[in-house]
């Protein structure tokens, strides 16, 4: 499996961007796909994730309301739309792909086996 993220960059306070995740290397029609973001100096921590069969969605209480999570079956990619960004919001975003079969995604990095490489968000005050 074979993860690619991409779509950062700097944005203003109150600004918007959308991150793109394209997925390779099998099917995923059992696995969820997720987001994390990891701060400077900080842990990772879970953004949102979704099912890639059924489309079942968990957000982290800090996003929810900003930033939505979907899938393109015929492009293999998931994406984040982030909206309202905060400085706070800043951080390297990573995708990652949990393999188990669930009723709703997890939001432990513990249980995600492969990830991607990180893109950079930079929210400016």
């Amino acid at each position: 499996v074979q993860l690619q993220a991409s779509g950062g960059g700097l944005v203003q306070d109150g600004g918007s961007l959308r991150l793109s995740c394209g997925a390779s290397g099998r099917s995923f029609a059992s696995y969820s796909l997720g987001w994390f973001r990891q701060a400077l100096g900080k842990e990772r921590e879970f953004v949102s994730a979704i099912r890639w069969s059924g489309g079942a969605t968990t957000y982290a209480d800090s996003v929810k309301g900003r930033f939505t999570i979907s899938r393109d079956y015929a492009k293999n990619t998931v994406y984040l739309q982030m909206n309202s960004l905060k400085p706070e919001d800043t951080a390297v975003y990573y995708c990652a792909a949990d393999r188990a079969w669930r009723g709703m995604p997890d939001q432990s990095p513990s249980s995600y086996d492969f990830w991607g490489q990180g893109t950079q968000v930079t929210v400016s005050s």
